[in-house]
């Protein structure tokens, strides 16, 4: 079937990859645009908001269930149009569904944090030890090149569960996680297809997940009260488990694996270009840790030390806090771009160096504002 509808593309002149590519973004943006409004209806219907709290920076009730559309678009758009991701990662679409499940009830009834950290760690087993994605070297940072097998199997359930749950915190205003997971999304498609068709499929899902992001964000960033949405945890652990999926695929890569019908790739900074794409929310949530640790607090406890936050407190609105914060790390991924030859140590210091002094420089022209004034 694939064959026919191959050579009736070529006949046009069109090619199969590029056929599931654009339909796959035209199709996952139609499907949440358009099951959006069902979703905000039912959840105005039956309460199902999100209410302004400690870490809320919204003053009023908003429907909060608009992962719900993402999952809906996403699991029906990648299972069609980059279903070779599914058969080669058996447990894919099980931890999609497992994660939608948590994300709801705690986006409904609020789950405890331990219960969402318990599935957390099955899903992320379910990939890492069922479905073997996994982080296998370091490269040379930290002079660490391949890992043993129990070491990395640890520290990809950690890294999976890190990125999980740091796109769950960086979501706090409007426009910000979901336009940070489009251009992530964006970073990561346009380097699958550098690397060759090998690797189209994850260039489909990526594309998958921009068309489905692109949907809810006109939601998400509406000026009409009525239409306003946000993803919940649904949204966002869907998105961070995705994210984090696409990033441990794109460093393995780069390992040579010896076998006749992989094709061979070589950068040796690959950690490091993966950190400088995800650097937000890892050097968001690190520093809030760090933070909360200084002030003898829980880093459990919710509070408004984010970068987000901060920039809020400027005075900025939502669209522009957003803005800033992307136009900064697209900066961040540039550098690391631009010096991707270099000495991978020395590449990961200059990443994690920019990404904390852009979490620090809200701050810094708050103190100065404060001692001007």
């Amino acid at each position: 079937m694939n064959e026919i509808i191959k050579d009736a593309l070529e006949n046009f002149g069109i090619s199969l990859f590029a056929a599931k590519l654009v339909l796959g973004i035209i199709f996952s943006f139609l499907l949440t645009f358009f099951t959006i409004p069902t979703v905000v209806k039912i959840s105005r219907r039956k309460n199902l908001m999100d209410e302004p709290g400690t870490r809320s920076s919204h003053l009023r009730k908003i429907p909060n269930l608009g992962g719900i559309a993402m999952f809906y678009s996403l699991a029906v758009c990648a299972s069609i149009f980059a279903f070779e991701l599914f058969e080669l990662y058996k447990f894919l679409f099980a931890s999609l569904v497992i994660l939608l499940y948590i994300g709801v009830m705690d986006d409904i009834v609020v789950m405890r944090a331990y219960k969402k950290l318990l599935a957390q760690i099955v899903v992320t087993g379910l990939m890492v030890l069922g479905s073997d994605v996994r982080i296998r070297s370091f490269f040379g940072v930290f002079a660490i090149y391949e890992l043993s097998y129990t070491v990395s199997v640890i520290f990809s359930m950690l890294t999976f569960i890190l990125l999980i749950n740091a796109f769950n915190l960086i979501d706090g205003i409007d426009g910000l996680s979901g336009g940070y997971s489009v251009i992530c999304s964006a970073l990561f498609g346009i380097s699958y297809f550098r690397l060759g068709e090998f690797n189209y499929p994850l260039v489909v899902l990526s594309g998958v997940i921009i068309g489905s992001v692109v949907g809810f964000l006109y939601y998400n960033l509406s000026h009409y009260r009525n239409n306003k949405v946000f993803m919940g945890d649904t949204g966002s652990m869907i998105l961070g488990f995705l994210l984090a999926f696409t990033a441990i695929c794109f460093i393995d890569i780069f390992i040579d694996k010896e076998l006749p019908e992989v094709p061979r790739y070589y950068l040796q900074t690959a950690p490091a270009v993966t950190v400088a794409i995800l650097i937000l929310p890892i050097v968001d949530t690190l520093n809030v840790i760090l933070i909360r640790i200084r002030n003898k607090q829980s880093i459990f406890v919710a509070d408004k030390n984010h970068i987000h936050h901060k920039l809020l407190d400027l005075g900025l609105t939502h669209r522009r806090s957003s803005a800033y914060i992307l136009i900064y790390y697209l900066f961040v991924v540039g550098v690391a771009y631009y010096f991707r030859h270099i000495n991978v140590n020395i590449l990961m210091l200059i990443v994690v160096s920019l990404g904390f002094i852009g979490a620090y420089i809200p701050t810094l022209i708050l103190l100065s504002r404060r001692k001007t004034n």
